[in-house]
């Protein structure tokens, strides 16, 4: 404190952490420390929302007649979503702010999982060389795992909270069994850490295996001999301090590429496409929207979204009549069933389409008043992007808007085929369904009947034809012919 002139001590410094029935101690604090020159802390503001409009009064009414000594910091987290903004405007244009990003790459993400210990870790534990080995390791391990998130699906199936606190708890296990055995019980840590402290947020079983493979490729016996390499042309150091470790890092690391994490350098493609769009779509919402005519007779913001409304509305089809196809069916096979869901998902879809579409129109036309949602609507078709409203009621997409409402279109097509006579399609568009798997459950069912076998005894069986979906005139005797499906990170074997 003192190069800022500010000699520090506990009296001249108050630190608040908000929560339930804080906020008079922080108002008490504020108050002396105007007065007197001191600085507060509060922390966690994002948890007392309600209150965030008096302090807001509070620091104006501190802004015109405090000591010049006087000082606010105040912590929050993240908002997950725009909605969740709640930090008052005056508040932030008063203030200069700071984030904390998290690391990305692999040197980064090594550098921080090492910064969590110091060089009296590093000497704590009398089997020295063994203990700094798996102390090594396990800080690539945590990098790798935290990193791989930013190669969606390919990295990990569901996004975990990965956080350094299972790194640090994982060294203290470590340390506790190094004293504790006299030979290293690799597999008992390999064990704790993938099943537990990391494998504890793990809840899918192929993202588990994954974990349980890295960990038996970076803690093995072999790491003793220096024959263990945690990325090609990155082998494991041997003995060091501890900043010689963060030397070896710069020195040593290759630079950034999916190969690093034991992934093809395809793996990228997704991730770098995902920035770029999204680096696109950020300058894109801030550009001035402007809505009078440009010059030589340009379109305006408010025509473009009405022609592309019209023609939205043109083409969505009549929703399915419900009674009527019910009325068709004699028999309620599986296969049914899982149509009529279909049907029902679509037309609640198609609904709330064609409500936020004719509202927006008449709000545009000046025969209603416009809200926010309808802002919000008018502003995703501009931007050619699928409106937050649909999505909710929609299947998982990750297209534009107009690639989106294509194949809505065909997605409509498709069930229009299927319902007209109830028939099984000669070959399924299983990718068309909001709900695929409904669908492999029906085809369980219906074999399940048919033989008399019970259900719960019935596994799925998946072969790949070397046809083309147009060289199947009817559905096989048994299951079902589906197409739609590709492959990502991984080619198909067509020997």
């Amino acid at each position: 404190g003192k190069k800022l002139g500010y000699t520090f001590n506990n009296r001249n410094f108050h630190n608040v952490s908000l929560g339930q029935g804080q906020e008079v101690v922080a108002e008490q604090a504020l108050d002396v420390a105007a007065k007197e020159g001191h600085w507060v802390i509060l922390q966690n503001i994002h948890l007392v929302a309600k209150w965030l409009g008096s302090l807001e009064k509070k620091l104006e009414q501190h802004a015109e007649s405090s000591h010049l000594d006087f000082r606010v910091f105040m912590s929050a987290e993240p908002a997950p979503s725009p909605d969740s903004h709640i930090i008052p405007q005056g508040i932030l244009e008063n203030s200069i702010k700071i984030t904390n990003e998290a690391p990305t790459g692999m040197q980064a993400n090594l550098h921080k999982a090492l910064d969590n210990f110091t060089q009296d870790t590093l000497e704590m534990c009398t089997r020295e060389n063994e203990f700094k080995s798996i102390l090594f390791a396990l800080c690539y391990f945590h990098a790798v795992v935290a990193e791989r998130r930013k190669f969606g699906p390919q990295g990990w199936n569901r996004p975990y909270p990965f956080s350094s606190g299972d790194l640090t708890i994982s060294v203290n296990v470590l340390y506790n069994y190094l004293e504790a055995s006299s030979k290293v019980p690799y597999d008992d840590l390999r064990y704790l850490f993938g099943e537990i402290m990391y494998g504890g947020h793990i809840t899918d079983d192929w993202d588990r295996r994954l974990c349980k493979t890295y960990l038996e490729e970076f803690i093995k016996p072999e790491m003793m001999e220096g024959e263990v390499l945690l990325a090609p042309g990155f082998p494991l150091p041997g003995n060091m301090d501890y900043n010689g470790y963060h030397q070896y890092i710069d020195d040593a690391l290759p630079p950034e590429s999916p190969y690093l994490y034991g992934l093809h350098p395809n793996a990228e493609i997704g991730f770098l496409t995902q920035t770029s769009e999204k680096l696109f779509r950020v300058m894109l919402e801030m550009q001035p929207q402007d809505t009078s005519m440009g010059e030589g007779g340009m379109v305006t913001r408010e025509e473009m979204v009405k022609a592309l409304l019209e023609e939205m509305l043109e083409k969505l089809m009549d929703d399915f009549n419900m009674t009527e196809l019910m009325a068709k069916v004699e028999e309620r096979t599986p296969y049914v069933v899982v149509a009529f869901q279909e049907c029902e998902r679509m037309n609640i879809l198609t609904t709330e389409i064609k409500r936020s579409l004719k509202e927006l129109d008449l709000a545009l036309k000046g025969e209603l008043t416009m809200t926010s949602d309808m802002e919000n609507l008018q502003n995703a078709l501009f931007l050619d992007a699928v409106p937050e409203s649909w999505i909710k009621k929609s299947y998982p997409s990750t297209a534009s808007l107009g690639t989106w409402f294509a194949d809505l279109l065909t997605r409509i097509k498709e069930l229009e085929v299927w319902t007209g006579d109830f028939s099984l399609p000669s070959t399924v568009w299983l990718a068309g369904f909001f709900n695929p798997q409904s669908f492999l459950t029906a085809i369980m069912q219906s074999t399940a009947r048919k033989n008399e076998w019970p259900l719960d005894k019935m596994t799925l069986q998946c072969d790949v034809t070397k046809k083309n979906r147009e060289d199947f005139a009817s559905p096989p005797r048994e299951g079902a012919y589906v197409h739609g499906l590709f492959m990502e990170g991984a080619r198909w074997d067509v020997q």
